[in-house]
């Protein structure tokens, strides 16, 4: 990073240099946060069908507590001397994943992928703090707690994709659409073995 790309300040202990590396690592948690909250918003207006309302009540508290950390995240940002950036063009610009694709369809479609979007999103967090844990541990502790919140509602969105006997109806789903597909097509044959 070029000294003219550096912080004029930053934290206590920390060099502008630190303070800069551990910026750009925030801004991507603020770019995938941001992108998740509209993704879950965009479920809560597009899910149909059998349970329609238990899940459409269990994606709002996400919704807030999403924001919530992206807030926190741009907070410390700028804590560090950097300007955090949170235009939909540079979300946009920035992302390293695809859009969430799938429009208006059944609980069980949505919660498929979903479970499919967190994955990507707990990982790369997960990521983030490991990156994080010997530059600054205000940052770490930060992002370890998010990964508290976001793994309990992975937790929930999994609940309603697992089988009595533990199987996870998305296992070995790669992508989002896969994962809609698989839970959709193990929710058939369980309706139908009724």
């Amino acid at each position: 990073m070029a000294r003219k790309d550096l912080p004029k300040y930053t934290v206590p202990s920390l060099t502008p240099e630190d303070g800069a590396a551990v910026a750009a690592i925030l801004q991507e948690r603020l770019d995938a946060l941001n992108d998740l909250a509209l993704t879950l918003k965009h479920i809560h207006w597009n899910v149909v069908g059998p349970h329609f309302i238990a899940v459409h009540e269990m994606i709002d508290p996400q919704v807030d507590a999403v924001r919530a950390m992206v807030d926190a995240i741009a907070e410390r940002i700028a804590t560090l001397g950097v300007a955090p950036v949170g235009t939909p063009g540079a979300l946009v610009k920035n992302r390293t994943w695809d859009d969430y694709s799938i429009g208006r369809a059944s609980t069980t479609e949505h919660l498929g992928a979903l479970d499919e979007v967190y994955v990507g999103v707990i990982t790369a967090h997960r990521k983030a703090a490991a990156d994080t844990e010997e530059l600054d541990t205000v940052t770490n502790d930060l992002l370890v707690g998010h990964l508290h919140e976001l793994e309990l509602f992975h937790w929930f969105v999994r609940a309603h994709l697992e089988s009595s006997g533990g199987a996870l109806s998305t296992a070995g789903a790669t992508t989002e659409k896969e994962a809609a597909r698989a839970a959709s097509g193990a929710a058939r044959k369980a309706s139908a073995a009724r």
